[in-house]
C-alpha cells in the first residue's frame, strides 16, 4: 500500500443504532474503493467487518472492526463500532481515535435509543457528526419525519445536505443541495448520473438550499459577509463554510441513502473527502506536559493506543493513532506509563480480519502492531524527544451493571480470574476483582446484554463453566447507645492454661463525643477503620487489674469482631471501646487468651447496644423521555428512592434521588425495559444510612439462617 499524507487521510467512525446499516455501508465504501470485489452482507454471514463467530451468530457487530479504503486517491480509515448501548466502551475508544462520526440513522425508525447513546459519547468526546440517513428503499421510510427527529433531539444545526426525490422501494435519486442537481444512481453503486432538478422539485430544493447557504455562511465571518452582500453563495464557498461548521460541530448534516444497495455511498465519500476534515484540519491535541501535537510530521513521533484486541496467531493487537511524526517499522519508542522501551516490530493496517505489513506511516493515520511488551489501551508511545508526554484519557463509560461469579469447578477460580484479567485489556468498561468484604468476584459491565456476550466467550471461547448470583449488599453494623459486658475465658489443657477477663463498655462514636465521668481515661487511641468510620480504643483500667501489654491482644480481638460484626457477619464502625475492669493470672494469662476475652465481650455488648444495620446509599441521577417520568417515578418509589429534585433538559427529565443499593440489583435492565432503552443512569456512592426496622428484621434472619446452614 502506497504511503498516504497527512491531508490525504480521513478517519470516520461508524456509529448509531443496531440495524442501522453501519456494516452493510462499510462493506460498500471498500466496494468502492475497489478492496473488495464482492459485497458481503450480514445475512449472508460473509461481512469484512463482522468476522468474528458471535458476530457471524448473532448477525450483529459486537465489537469494533477497523478497515480503510482508498478513493479519489484519498485513504479513508474506517473504523466499525457496534450499536448496542452494552458495547459503548468501544464506540468511545474509536471515536477518540476518528475526526469525524458517520452517525447512522435507520429512516424508518428515526432516532432511536441506541442513536442517542452514539450521539452523547460524540458530543462528549467534542467529535464532529456527519448523518447518513439509511433504508430511504423501505417502504416505510420517511424522510421528513427521521429529519424532524434528528432536529428536536439534536437540534437545529441539523441540516439536509440532500433529499430524496422518491424515498420508497423505488428509491434511487437525490436532491444535492450543494451541487443543486439531482443525482441518480440508477444501477446501485458507482457514480451517479447528475441531472437537472425536475420542475416540481425546484421550489423544495430552493427553499432548502438558501438554509444550507445561510448555516454555511455562519461557519467564517468573511462568507457571513459574502452572504449579505451577495445573498447566496458558490459551490467552493458553500463547501468552505460546511467544512468550518463541522470541524467547529456548528454544523450536523445529513446525507441520504440506502446502502444494501449501494445508493448514495459514493457521494457520501466524495462529502467525507471534499468538506469534512483531514488529521491536518483538526484543532491539536495537548499532552499531558503542556506539549501540542498538531497531526503534523514535523512534531516528535508520538502514538496513542486506544484499542487492545485479541486474535488468532497473533495474540495482542494494539491499535494506534499517530499524532506525530511519521513512524517506521522496527522503530523505537518509549511508554511513558512504564519507562519502557517498546519496539513497532510490525506495522499493519486491517481490513477486518486481513492484514498487510506496511513499511512508513504519516501523523494523522491509524496503524496497529503485535507483540509490545506491555502497551495498554490509554498508553502512549513517543519519541524520546516528546520527552513525557501521555495524551488524556478515553472517558470510558463506568459500569452499570454488577454480577458476582465463581467457576463451577473451583479449581478453575484462578483460571477465571485469568481470563477476567485478559478480557478488561480489551475491553476497560468490564471491570471484576474479588472483594474481601463480600467474599464474591464481582463482575462489572454496561448491561446484561454485555454480560451475556462475555457468558457466550465464558462457554464457547475459554471452555470454563461459570455460576451467577447477585452481588452481597457491604452493610455496616453500629451501635445507638451505651452498653457493658464482661467475659472471662479460662481453659486448661495439661500443664499450661489461658486465662483472661475482660470487663468494656461500648458507646457509639460521634463528633463532638464526651467520655462517661464514671471512667478515667489513661490512654486512648483512635483508628480509621479501612472500610470508613472510626474505631475509639481507650484503657481505663485502673490499680493494674490487666496489664499494659495485654491491651494489644485485645484490641486485636475488638478487630476481628469489628471486621465481622455480629449482627451479620458485616464491618462494624463508629464505635468507642472502654476497657475498665479485668482479671489476669500470674501463669496463665497469654496474649491468645485476653484476644478471645476481647472479641467475646465485645460481641456481647454490642448485642445489648441498640445495635443498628447500615447500608450504603448512593445518589441516583436518572434521565429518560419526559413522557415516561411517570413510570420511572413509580418504579423508584417501589425502590425505597427518595427524590431529592429534577431537571429538564429539552424533552427529557433527569430525576435526582437517593436510593439504597439493596434495591438496585439488575437496575439497569429494569430502566431500559421500562424507557424502552432511552433511559441513563449513573450511581456514585453518597453515604450510610440506618435500615428500616423490617428490613434489619429480615436481615437478621437471613444471616441466621446462613449461619445455621454452614454449621
Amino acid at each position: 500500500m502506497k504511503e498516504f499524507q497527512t491531508k490525504d487521510i480521513r478517519n470516520v467512525a461508524l456509529i448509531g443504532a443496531a440495524k442501522s446499516g453501519k456494516t452493510t455501508l462499510a462493506e460498500n465504501m471498500l466496494f468502492e474503493g475497489k478492496l473488495i470485489n464482492r459485497k458481503g452482507s450480514t445475512d449472508e454471514k460473509n461481512t469484512v467487518s463482522d468476522y468474528r463467530p458471535i458476530e457471524m451468530e448473532r448477525q450483529i457487530s459486537v465489537n469494533a472492526s477497523m478497515m480503510y479504503t482508498i478513493y479519489n486517491d484519498k485513504k479513508i480509515n474506517i473504523l466499525d463500532t457496534p450499536g448496542f448501548s452494552d458495547f459503548s466502551g468501544d464506540i468511545v475508544s474509536c471515536l477518540s481515535a476518528a475526526d469525524i462520526a458517520v452517525c447512522m440513522v435507520n429512516a424508518q425508525s428515526g432516532v432511536e435509543a441506541t442513536t442517542e447513546n452514539a450521539w452523547r459519547h460524540a458530543a462528549n468526546t467534542n467529535k464532529p457528526v456527519v448523518f447518513f440517513m439509511n433504508q430511504l428503499d423501505h417502504s416505510n421510510a420517511n424522510f421528513d419525519n427521521t429529519v424532524r427527529s434528528l432536529k428536536e433531539y439534536f437540534g437545529d444545526k441539523v441540516t439536509p445536505i440532500q433529499y430524496p426525490v422518491n424515498a420508497g422501494e423505488d428509491f434511487n435519486a437525490v436532491i444535492d443541495l450543494i451541487m443543486m442537481k439531482m443525482l441518480v444512481f440508477k444501477n446501485g453503486n458507482g457514480a451517479p448520473e447528475i441531472q437537472d432538478i425536475p420542475a416540481a422539485e425546484m421550489a423544495k430544493a430552493e427553499e432548502l438550499h438558501n438554509n444550507l447557504i445561510e448555516h454555511a455562511a455562519e461557519g467564517e465571518e468573511a462568507l457571513m459577509e459574502k452572504f449579505f452582500e451577495e445573498m447566496t453563495l458558490s459551490e467552493e464557498d458553500m463547501e468552505r463554510g460546511i467544512h468550518l461548521g463541522i470541524v467547529n460541530r456548528e454544523m450536523f448534516p445529513v446525507i441520504c441513502g440506502a446502502a444494501k444497495r449501494g445508493v448514495g455511498v459514493t457521494r457520501l465519500m466524495d462529502f467525507l473527502i471534499n468538506a469534512c476534515p483531514s488529521p491536518a484540519d483538526m484543532p491539536a491535541i495537548k499532552a499531558n506536559n503542556g506539549q501540542e501535537f498538531h497531526n503534523s510530521n514535523d512534531d516528535p513521533t508520538a502514538l496513542f493506543i486506544f484499542k487492545v484486541t485479541t486474535e488468532q496467531n497473533l495474540g495482542d493487537v494494539a491499535w494506534m493513532r499517530v499524532y506525530g511524526g511519521t513512524v517506521v517499522k522496527s522503530q523505537d519508542l518509549i511508554n511513558p506509563r512504564t519507562g519502557n522501551k517498546e519496539r513497532l516490530s510490525q506495522l499493519l493496517v486491517f481490513r477486518g480480519k486481513n492484514r498487510e505489513e506496511v513499511e512508513k506511516v504519516n501523523a494523522g493515520d491509524i496503524i496497529c502492531t503485535i507483540k509490545l511488551k506491555d502497551g495498554r489501551i490509554g498508553d502512549s508511545l513517543v519519541d524520546a524527544k516528546a520527552g513525557e508526554a501521555t495524551f488524556p484519557e478515553i472517558p470510558f463509560p463506568t459500569p452499570i451493571f454488577s454480577i458476582a461469579v465463581k467457576a463451577v469447578n473451583s479449581q478453575e477460580d484462578e483460571k477465571l480470574g485469568s481470563i477476567l484479567n485478559d478480557i478488561h485489556k480489551t475491553d476497560p468498561t468490564v471491570i471484576a476483582g474479588m472483594s474481601r468484604e463480600l467474599r464474591q468476584n464481582i463482575l462489572q459491565c454496561q448491561g446484561e446484554y454485555h454480560f451475556n456476550t462475555l457468558k457466550w466467550y465464558f462457554d464457547n471461547v475459554y471452555k470454563i463453566a461459570i455460576e451467577t448470583a447477585s452481588p452481597k449488599i457491604p452493610y455496616r453494623e453500629t451501635i445507638t447507645k451505651s452498653a457493658s459486658a464482661s467475659y472471662r475465658h479460662k481453659k486448661q489443657s495439661g500443664g499450661s492454661g489461658q486465662f483472661g477477663e475482660v470487663h468494656m463498655q461500648l458507646a457509639p462514636y460521634f463528633e463532638g463525643y464526651t467520655d462517661p465521668s464514671e471512667l478515667q481515661v489513661r490512654d486512648k487511641q483512635e483508628y480509621e477503620l479501612p472500610w470508613g468510620g472510626k474505631l475509639i480504643f481507650a484503657n481505663c483500667v485502673v490499680g493494674g487489674a490487666i496489664d499494659a501489654r495485654f491491651m494489644p491482644a485485645i484490641l486485636k480481638g475488638v478487630n476481628e469482631r469489628l471486621e465481622q460484626g455480629p449482627l451479620t457477619g458485616s464491618y462494624a464502625r463508629d464505635i468507642i471501646v472502654y476497657i475498665y475492669d479485668g482479671k489476669m493470672h500470674p501463669v496463665d494469662s497469654n496474649e491468645m487468651a485476653f484476644k478471645i476475652a476481647g472479641r467475646m465481650a465485645f460481641s456481647a455488648a454490642f448485642k445489648n447496644a441498640g445495635p443498628k444495620i447500615m447500608e450504603p446509599i448512593y445518589d441516583l441521577d436518572v434521565r429518560m423521555p419526559a413522557d415516561l417520568m411517570g413510570a420511572v417515578m413509580t418504579d423508584l418509589q417501589g425502590r425505597r428512592a427518595i427524590v431529592m429534585g429534577m431537571d429538564s433538559d429539552h424533552n427529557y427529565q433527569t430525576i435526582h434521588a437517593k436510593v439504597p443499593l439493596a434495591e438496585m440489583d439488575r437496575y439497569s435492565t429494569s430502566l431500559s425495559s421500562l424507557t424502552s432503552g432511552r433511559g441513563t443512569f449513573t450511581m456514585k456512592y453518597a453515604e450510610y444510612q440506618q435500615v428500616p426496622t423490617d428490613v434489619q428484621n429480615r436481615l437478621l434472619k437471613e444471616y441466621e439462617e446462613s449461619q445455621k446452614e454452614e454449621e
